[in-house]
């Protein structure tokens, strides 16, 4: 049996065990184990195992993952988010479908402290959808808007989707956080125009809220923004001076947040307990499935499935937005079955090389396309995970429901990947201006 053969069996059978329910990490390391022992020897599969587990978990570079994780539970728990809601709600609540505006850029700002599009979803969801029930918002607008809103989290610095892909594709995650900004909050002002014209054609889905004074506004502000403004000056500033690397930079932010909440007397034991138990799952979650990954794209890398996937895609007689296309479609069809960062440590060993060495992209800009694409997958179904977050918040609400809200936010998301692809400089100008 030729090793391509082998390659496409073994992604049938990860695919099987994924129908099986069996856990994505485990998936990926079985298959990737067995298909490995197949091509070279039992004792090579052995070795690699022992030799990636044990890299993967003392790795100093993957240690950036709990700090920035760290800091997004410390600002969740402390109760950032909710200020945040108090400031954009005055801000905007007063336009048409106001709430639901508000809570997108609650999100985009909530985003820049936390990184985490399911604790970005699970903050705001519990902040906003009580008020935006309390003004008789449609139920599927005040849903869907918080599982689309909590997407824009990946998008923004610093993401944790942005470390993995840097990682996996050994990039400069410094520069990958400054390429997702303006794509960040481009997907922001989609969503806010998205809602303000839904609810603009039909006021009975999203009527407006009460208008706030100038003096309120600025006292929001104050309380509101100017401590997210300090953290992330502090922590990414830093990082993008070159002070700090990747890891210090969550170290400071974490020293940020905790300072910022002990000054409001916010911070307490009970908080930093939490906090670090939410953390300590998340980044085991995130760990096991990164050197399951490494281990499944070992045997990819062997089977030689990316080096036919390149020859593929150069032999196609077609212009090269049309096959960046063609994996986007993919991307998007494997995002409604796979979590989002499985299905980029899956992915990126295939198509990486295709649209870099083949199509000649600038990796960077791939790497803000792909967490584009991946903030699709969180909120289609039948995974949709942010969508179950949101159900978890509004259990009264059926999943259809949120699901049929959905499909305008989705629309604003393909807008803004063609906008992407039109003028990557939307990508990468902040990165060329710091290198």
């Amino acid at each position: 049996m030729s090793p391509l053969t082998t390659g496409m069996i073994g992604i049938l059978c990860f695919f099987i065990l994924i129908a099986l329910k069996m856990p994505i990490a485990y998936a990926m390391a079985l298959v990737g184990f067995v298909g490995f022992s197949f091509l070279t020897s039992i004792s090579a599969a052995f070795a690699l195992v022992s030799k990636d587990l044990f890299s993967t978990f003392s790795g100093y570079s993957l240690s950036v993952i709990p700090m920035f994780i760290w800091m997004g539970f410390l600002a969740f728990h402390a109760g950032i988010g909710a200020r945040l809601y108090d400031l954009a709600y005055k801000m905007v609540g007063h336009l048409p479908g106001g709430l639901a505006i508000a809570t997108q850029a609650t999100c985009a700002f909530f985003g820049a402290v936390c990184g985490s599009n399911t604790a970005t979803a699970a903050t705001i969801g519990a902040i906003a959808l009580p008020e935006m029930r309390k003004y008789n918002y449609d139920p599927s607008l005040s849903t869907a808007s918080v599982a689309a809103g909590g997407a824009i989290g990946v998008l923004i610095p610093p993401s944790v989707i942005f470390i993995i892909y840097g990682i996996a594709a050994e990039q400069s995650v410094g520069r990958l956080f400054l390429a997702g900004i303006i794509p960040g909050f481009m997907l922001m002002g989609l969503y806010m125009l998205t809602i303000y014209i839904v609810a603009r054609r039909n006021p009975a889905l999203g009527p407006a809220g009460p208008r706030f004074g100038w003096g309120e506004r600025l006292r929001a502000l104050g309380g509101g923004l100017f401590e997210v403004l300090v953290i992330f000056a502090i922590s990414l500033g830093g990082l993008f001076a070159g002070w700090f690397t990747p890891t210090e930079a969550g170290a400071v932010g974490v020293a940020g947040v905790a300072l910022v909440t002990a000054v409001q007397k916010r911070l307490s034991l009970t908080v930093i307990v939490k906090s670090l138990a939410d953390t300590t799952r998340t980044t085991a979650m995130i760990m096991l499935l990164v050197a399951s990954a490494i281990i499944f794209g070992r045997f990819i890398a062997v089977s030689r499935i990316p080096f036919e996937m390149a020859g593929w895609a150069a032999s196609l007689d077609l212009p090269a937005f049309a096959v960046i296309g063609l994996v986007l479609l993919i991307y998007l069809f494997l995002g409604c079955f796979i979590d989002a960062l499985a299905l980029i440590l899956l992915t990126i060993p295939i198509f990486l090389p295709v649209a870099v060495n083949v199509l000649g992209y600038d990796p960077i800009w791939f790497g803000v396309i792909i967490v584009m694409v991946v903030a699709m997958g969180v909120i289609t179904p039948p995974v949709g995970m942010n969508v179950y977050i949101v159900k978890g918040v509004a259990r009264d609400i059926p999943l259809e429901v949120i699901f049929r809200g959905i499909w305008p936010f989705l629309g604003a998301i393909i807008l803004a990947l063609a906008l992407l692809i039109a003028f990557p400089q939307l990508a990468t100008f902040l990165p060329s201006l710091l290198h």
